[in-house]
């Protein structure tokens, strides 16, 4: 039976999160403690080691004791400076083929992100592949292989970037479809008003699969 390839995973956590008040999401509590340690909790396991991708290295992600990769460019041009910010620390510190992303604000992301990604990509022969959901491609949610790293550096560089789904529009890449569900695992809290909808199925359901 195949295995999925190991992989590092990225937790995107920098942005200005201007909707919710400036206030840094990745530390928003949620269920009682920064949202930021939850999706720790769950990506944790899918992958081999993880790192965070952050704008400024500051005592509260130091204190997550994960290793922080600061963008290569500190201008807020988007998650694919995150990317090729992990991506190049991947060539570097680490001998991983793979990348898995997601952000810091996705707090029901799947238990099975890592697998299904990555076996997506692998069954179609592609460097990239992206999370679908009801019909919308997830970005955020995405795995890419190591080698990619040179044409995604050169659109963040040269070509000033930014977007994850500009990028996937230039690579190949597979598209794995997650079943409708009543809450979507792809989730995310950008406002307040999200914020009080994940609590809420927090009270009722601890936010399980």
């Amino acid at each position: 039976m195949s295995t999925a390839p190991p992989c590092v995973g990225a937790i995107l956590a920098g942005g200005r999160s201007a909707r919710m008040g400036g206030q840094a999401k990745a530390f928003t509590h949620l269920g009682g403690r920064p949202m930021i340690e939850t999706v720790i909790q769950r990506l944790r396991p899918q992958v081999s080691a993880l790192v965070l991708c952050v704008d400024e290295v500051e005592d509260e992600f130091i204190a997550l004791g994960l290793p922080l990769v600061t963008d290569v460019v500190r201008s807020h041009r988007g998650p694919l400076t995150g990317l090729c910010s992990a991506l190049g620390y991947l060539q570097e510190a680490t001998d991983a083929d793979w990348l898995l992303l997601c952000p810091c604000d996705a707090p029901f992301l799947p238990a099975d992100l890592a697998q299904r990604l990555l076996a997506g990509a692998v069954e179609e022969d592609f460097a990239v592949a992206s999370a679908r959901y009801a019909g919308h491609p997830q970005p955020t949610f995405s795995a890419w292989r190591v080698d990619t790293f040179d044409v995604i550096e050169q659109a963040v560089l040269r070509r000033g970037q930014g977007g994850l789904m500009h990028m996937l529009d230039q690579l190949p890449h597979a598209l794995v479809d997650w079943p409708e569900q009543p809450r979507s695992p792809f989730f995310n809290v950008n406002t307040p008003e999200e914020l009080a909808q994940a609590a809420a199925w927090l009270d009722r359901d601890g936010g399980q699969d």
